[in-house]
């Protein structure tokens, strides 16, 4: 709640300066009042249908494959960590995904801690160690419990 009520002030503060700005070089108000208005509706929209969004588009642009039913050990191994870690923290279970990439790479995104994923590249997964490994899942798990991805929303609508 306190993020959502940062997401507000910010955004209204914005708002005021870029008023002042207006105001010291001369533009009528009237003028600018349209464009103020255009401005805080498109960039609060934009930023929160993109994160209500996150993960869906985020699946497909990586082409992520969620594991429902763990097919392997490496899966299995993926998956438990990932609950393991969230019990920790008194989390809910996010999906847990794959994407094939030579890339070595993880994220995390979803508008809430209850709907979130956290993806794991192949790369990553063949070239670390599982503790090496672990350690960078814990890093994804900490955005959730963080709501770093509204904090990113609440920068991108500024």
């Amino acid at each position: 709640m306190m993020r959502i009520i940062l997401f507000l002030i910010t955004n209204m503060a914005v708002l005021f300066v870029f008023n002042i700005i207006l105001t010291l070089t001369g533009i009528r108000s009237q003028d600018a009042m349209g464009l103020l208005i255009f401005a805080a509706l498109f960039g609060f929209s934009g930023s929160l249908i993109s994160l209500f969004l996150s993960k869906t588009m985020a699946k497909r642009s990586v082409g992520a494959e969620v594991i429902t039913n763990p097919q392997n050990e490496m899966e299995r191994w993926l998956v438990n960590t990932v609950k393991q870690q969230t019990e920790k923290l008194g989390l809910p279970m996010p999906e847990v995904a794959i994407y094939h990439s030579a890339d070595v790479n993880a994220f995390a995104t979803g508008a809430s801690k209850n709907n979130s994923l956290v993806a794991v590249s192949t790369g990553l997964l063949n070239s670390m160690t599982r503790d090496e490994a672990e350690a960078v899942l814990a890093h994804e798990v900490s955005h959730i419990a963080n709501g770093d991805m509204v904090t990113m929303t609440l920068l991108q609508g500024v």
